[in-house]
């Protein structure tokens, strides 16, 4: 795809075999047997700058790409500030191991929370205009000329008084020994060439051409393949197994238990490896989770509906008084499953161990994080060990917060030191020991009083609480800032967007034993629907369109108001959709953006048909148009994917899902049309990937409702009967 080609997501993907993936990395990668780190060899302007002898333009990113387009918008801020020629950039990866060695001069390393762009912006900016101007002073020092005669475009230097020009290869070695300016002033975004425009990606044509490596892909000289297998009950052990029965078997090299739930086998192919896994004797103690059940689970979460104690994330007026002394009362409970990553590549590593070096070669979302695993495993201080970030094969949070893929791979090579253990999970694997979405429900009352106006809402949400489990140091005195998600008071997480004048939003925490993880768009996902759905079920109590219902709420909410009113004017809500089709709308706030979606559905025989979404997002500044829109559909594949059949059901305290022939997806057939407006403010900058996730599913429930006058409260839609006779 090229930046002139009309080339939809959905026709792109109609007519190839696009994969996900990111960009180069910063040593060679042979897809023989070989793999060797790269000298660097070109002069370093500074941290975020190489520029080679031929002007060819090395842009180092510390965030990860994993088919969201972060390594292109990122190298689009540099480039920018750079002025730079953009057909010679490339990019690559610098270590979380080379970070920590220099002061974390990369910053972040971790690429979730769609906060690639949205808090590196500003420093790697920077990085690119310190570069600039040194290349320029390295010129005119040459020239003996004071820099202010002299500018960059193109990766050309010049000096107007006396026409002379230099390249930025050129000066490039002179430049970098140069002392960083003092003071540096970035462009007004009005100013932008190289940002802001549809930009086509730098990784697509290795992806279409195969070139592109992900971990899955990776050899090594002399490599051995681990297969694991961990005691499918959450919270059991391995209370036995019989190694000898497996340890003749063809290639077999090893069998070891890794931790008290998980024994491994190690041998020189992967199948083999797996094939004597799955031969192996194995008993488990499933431990006290294995009564756990879908129903004993739901349980729990329906006592926590009614329960005193919660903890409260928004709260204005007197909610409960004024629901109680409402003209009309409405209330609704949801409920929202467990659901599992699911990405296209299940968890893989490939470690080296020896006593003085531990490597490891990772598809990860956060290098610094898989690092620290890495070497603690490895009983190495950091020093000693180093991680080569790879290309991933889908994230959606699954890698960032988790390593204990990385970690069991460093337990066995430490076992065979010297040998590279490339470590692949089953899919099976990867489904029944995922960190799954939190699962929740969710009681909604409302009082409207006699002329149909909300006068008072109370929220009740019952379930899971991520932080608890995975960074429980975040918690705020019990409680769990990340489920108010769209929710809150102000905040780029997400605030409220209806002014109620009595509001009360609180979480009964309910934690099973299932362990809860960031699922791309996290709490931000159910409370959309929550909230979007509900909305409309008050609308229709009071006898009021639900667009006008909204507006009037949203009066001191302008940047929520105007996606809305974008999409209302994209789908043409003012106007007779086609016989047989029906509209619904949603907008939320979160991961630092305004989104919101209108949907048009038909339903036919019960079976749903989405016809079409309209899009609209205000993120504050847009690095990539083209990235924008892809990112929305993208997130409408996951979020409609998820309201249609993403579901984890518990059965003896485990999933009951093992592969995609009972965890369904999206088939290409099934994707709406989807347009997307982007209406940038340029005060903020908000994130991409995840927002738009939020409003597919209540924009296409409200639009069901509308098609056959039946609300849809508990998902996934495979199990509502949607005949209307």
């Amino acid at each position: 795809m090229t930046q002139q080609l009309d080339v939809s997501r959905r026709n792109f993907l109609v007519g190839s075999a696009a994969a996900a993936g990111g960009l180069s990395f910063g040593f060679h990668v042979s897809l023989g047997d070989a793999l060797a780190q790269a000298p660097q060899i070109a002069p370093e302007v500074n941290a975020w700058v190489v520029i080679k002898p031929d002007d060819t333009v090395v842009i180092r990113i510390a965030r990860s790409e994993m088919g969201q387009g972060t390594l292109t918008g990122l190298a689009q801020l540099v480039a920018e500030e750079l002025e730079c020629d953009w057909s010679k950039v490339t990019t690559e990866y610098p270590t979380p191991g080379q970070n920590v060695a220099r002061n974390r001069i990369w910053k972040d390393y971790s690429t979730g929370g769609s906060r690639g762009i949205r808090e590196s912006n500003q420093y790697v900016r920077e990085g690119g205009a310190a570069a600039r101007e040194m290349l320029i002073q390295a010129a005119a020092n040459e020239w003996k000329v004071p820099a202010t005669e002299c500018k960059a475009e193109k990766s050309v230097i010049s000096h107007a008084g006396s026409g002379r020009t230099t390249t930025y290869g050129k000066v490039a070695d002179a430049a970098g020994k140069l002392q960083p300016p003092a003071q540096i002033k970035l462009k007004d975004p009005k100013e932008w060439k190289i940002a802001g425009k549809p930009l086509a990606r730098l990784d697509t044509k290795d992806k279409v051409n195969g070139k592109l490596v992900y971990a899955a892909d990776l050899k090594m000289d002399g490599m051995l393949c681990a297969s694991v297998k961990d005691c499918p009950v959450f919270g059991g052990k391995i209370k036995s197994f019989d190694a000898a029965k497996i340890q003749g078997m063809p290639g077999v090299k090893k069998v070891l238990q890794i931790n008290p739930s998980t024994v491994a086998v190690v041998a020189d192919t992967w199948w083999r490896a797996k094939t004597a896994l799955d031969a192996l004797p194995i008993e488990y103690d499933n431990g006290p989770n294995a009564n756990v059940s879908s129903e004993t689970i739901a349980a729990m979460l329906k006592e926590g509906l009614t329960a005193e104690q919660a903890f409260v994330g928004n709260q204005a007026g007197d909610a409960k008084g004024a629901i109680a002394g409402a003209a009309k009362k409405v209330e609704a409970v949801y409920s929202y499953p467990f659901q599992n990553h699911a990405p296209m590549e299940p968890m893989n590593a490939l470690v080296r161990w020896t006593p003085e070096k531990c490597e490891g070669w990772i598809a990860t979302q956060n290098g610094e994080a898989a690092l620290a695993v890495l070497a603690d495993a490895a009983g190495l201080p950091v020093a000693k060990c180093d991680v080569y970030k790879l290309h991933l094969g889908g994230g959606f949070g699954r890698r960032g917060a988790f390593h204990d893929y990385v970690r069991q791979a460093t337990m066995i090579a430490k076992e065979m030191p010297g040998v590279p253990i490339k470590l692949q999970w089953t899919r099976e694997e990867d489904m029944l020991h995922g960190m799954y979405h939190p699962i929740t429900q969710c009681k909604l009352t409302g009082g409207l009083d006699k002329d149909g106006n909300l006068v008072g809402l109370h929220m009740r949400i019952s379930g899971q609480s991520i932080l608890t489990v995975v960074r429980p140091e975040a918690m705020q005195n019990g409680r769990d800032p990340v489920v108010f998600q769209g929710l809150n008071p102000g905040g780029a997480e997400g605030p409220f967007g209806y002014g109620v004048p009595n509001l009360l939003i609180d979480h009964a925490m309910r934690n099973p034993p299932v362990p809860p993880g960031f699922w791309r768009g996290v709490n931000l996902n159910q409370n959309a629907i929550y909230v979007e759905c509900f909305m409309d079920e008050l609308a229709h109590a009071a006898g009021v369109d639900p667009l006008a219902f909204r507006r009037k709420l949203m009066t001191n909410f302008p940047k929520h108001l105007a996606v809305l009113n974008a999409v209302a004017e994209g789908i043409g809500y003012d106007k007779p959709a086609q016989p047989g089709r029906f509209r619904g709308l949603a907008q939320i706030m979160g991961f630092g953006s305004y989104v919101a979606a209108a949907a048009e559905v038909s339903v036919t025989g019960g079976k749903v048909k989405v016809h079409k979404i309209f899009a609209s997002t205000n993120p504050g500044h847009v690095v990539n148009p083209e990235q924008v829109a892809r990112q929305v559909e993208g997130s409408f594949v996951y979020g409609l994917s998820a309201a249609l059949y993403g579901e984890c059901t518990i059965k003896g305290g485990r999933v009951e899902q093992e592969n995609f022939d009972t965890y369904n997806v999206m088939r290409i057939d099934e994707m709406p049309e989807v347009e997307t407006k982007t209406i940038p403010s340029f005060d903020f900058w908000g994130g991409v990937g995840e927002p738009t996730i939020a409003v597919a599913a209540p924009a296409v429930l409200n639009a069901i409702f509308a098609a056959t006058g039946k609300r849809v409260r508990n998902l996934p839609l495979k199990n509502t009967d949607l005949k209307t006779s």
